[in-house]
């Protein structure tokens, strides 16, 4: 019979509840498969970084992890101060590590935390590697002499190598305003840094570490980024800048307090880079995301890659072809010439790069993709239902659907979940309008269903929502 552990490795890593299966044991569990993987290839001598974020009890866990590997014989440079995961995987490429571990639970609520694994590279763990880790649980390490952990800080490299990324002095002599807010992240106080050392104006909320998280999920989506663009107006800013708890994922507001999802993000600094960097490469984007980005490669005659939904396929993606960027629906967005990784702080500091570049206020640089690609209007339903009302709408859903809120279902694909492409009413007459489509997809660990839908307006698209959430909730009767 195959052993089951309570450590089950997943997109980026293994998460899990604090105290209930993220107890120190089982960290333990995760960490010997992780230096398993190490001591099997030749690089392991060159050592591991650790990195640890704000949640509770991440600093403990992290040393937790750093003690299984140096047991193992694995040298470990041991973060000595919160750190955002995009510069935990810096330092593992800048001081060429065998590998990385970051101590962080990313955008989910408070109670959990989680393992990130790494690699070399400086980004996630390819596909083929998170399965031989996750192969690799409960084997035993073999004994070694213990190899020394060091401390060390990973923030200021980072920072160095993103403001270096970015045009500061641009930024500086734009005259423009920014809010700030890093979620009670690990982003805390790093942009409000940069700013405040090339005279930028900003304000910033929520730069203090909280393991509560009150009030909020670490997630800049609605409805937790809304503080930030009350913060934008109330302040006249030009943009508001948002990073999740782990600083690896943006999101954004614009001068009028509005949300700006990360698929406008994506779009603005794909089209400023082709526009004004005429940087070489091609693209990739997640099944879940915006069909804009399909009509700005086609314009610029940059091939598209469509991949599942997790950023593992755009490391995957990058580390085999030449792509310039990728960018998956919850705000992780990658530039392969800095890291195959996403970077919510060097994406917010690109985001201001625009605006100077551009003197466009967010906002304006929104309206102005969606009068020359089309209206664009995203939205998400995250549905907690139980597992057998989750299998039974997928189960639902593949039998077959004629029509969602009155339209009708022209092609369904199945890449990650299930897409129904329909046909809008609301879009006839319209000129390029927007593919429209509604997409279910079940979680594999959790008691939830996304739902997912674009459209070329906020109406058709909370009424495919409700459509979705009508047939999920019903498909048992």
């Amino acid at each position: 019979m195959e052993t089951t552990y309570p450590v089950s490795f997943g997109t980026d890593g293994w998460r899990g509840v604090i105290a209930e299966d993220f107890t120190f044991e089982n960290v333990r569990l995760a960490a010997a498969a992780i230096a398993n993987y190490i001591l099997a290839h030749p690089e392991a001598g060159r050592g591991a970084c650790i990195g640890w974020d704000t949640r509770f009890g991440s600093r403990a866990f992290a040393q937790t992890v750093a003690e299984v590997l140096a047991a193992a014989g694995i040298p470990v440079t041991l973060a000595n101060r919160v750190t955002p995961t995009p510069a935990l995987s810096y330092a593992v490429r800048a001081r060429g590590a065998a590998g990385g571990v970051m101590i962080t639970s990313s955008h989910n609520p408070a109670q959990w935390n989680g393992v990130k694994y790494k690699a070399w590279y400086g980004g996630s763990g390819r596909p083929a590697i998170m399965s031989e880790i996750a192969g690799l649980l409960g084997k035993p390490l073999p004994k070694a002499e213990a190899a020394k952990i060091e401390e060390a800080d990973f923030v200021p490299e980072y920072v160095a190598a993103i403001s270096a990324f970015a045009d500061l002095p641009l930024i500086a002599a734009s005259g423009l305003k920014f809010g700030i807010d890093s979620m009670y992240g690990a982003g805390g106080g790093i942009l409000a840094d940069i700013f405040s050392k090339i005279g930028v104006a900003f304000t910033e909320i929520r730069s203090e570490a909280n393991p509560l998280f009150p009030g909020i999920n670490p997630e800049p989506i609605e409805p937790h980024i809304r503080a930030l663009g009350e913060a934008v107006v109330a302040s006249g800013c030009q943009a508001g800048l948002c990073t999740d708890g782990d600083a690896d994922r943006i999101g954004a507001t614009d001068e009028h307090g509005n949300f700006v999802d990360p698929h406008k993000i994506f779009s603005v600094l794909l089209e400023w880079i082709l526009e004004r960097k005429g940087w070489p490469g091609d693209v990739t984007r997640a099944f879940n995301t915006t069909g804009m980005i399909d009509r700005i490669c086609e314009r610029h005659g940059r091939r598209l890659y469509e991949h599942g939904i997790g950023f593992k396929y755009v490391c995957d993606l990058m580390l085999e072809k030449d792509i310039l960027m990728g960018g998956e629906e919850s705000g992780g967005i990658g530039i392969q010439r800095h890291l195959p990784e996403r970077d919510g702080l060097l994406n917010a500091l690109l985001l201001a790069n625009v605006m100077a570049e551009e003197k466009k206020t967010l906002g304006e640089l929104v309206a102005g993709l969606q009068a020359k690609y089309g209206e664009h209007q995203y939205g998400r339903i995250d549905l907690h239902i139980p597992d057998a009302l989750k299998n039974a709408t997928i189960a639902k859903a593949k039998a077959g659907v004629a029509e969602f809120a009155g339209m009708a279902v022209q092609s369904v694909e199945t890449l990650d979940g299930i897409k129904f492409i329909v046909d809008d009413p609301a879009a006839e007459g319209v000129e390029n309008p927007a593919r429209t489509w509604l997409l279910l997809r079940a979680s594999g660990t959790e008691p939830l269903l996304r739902i997912y839908s674009e459209a070329g307006s906020k109406e058709s698209v909370q009424k495919l929502l409700e459509a979705g959430r009508q047939f999920a909730l019903h498909s048992l009767d």
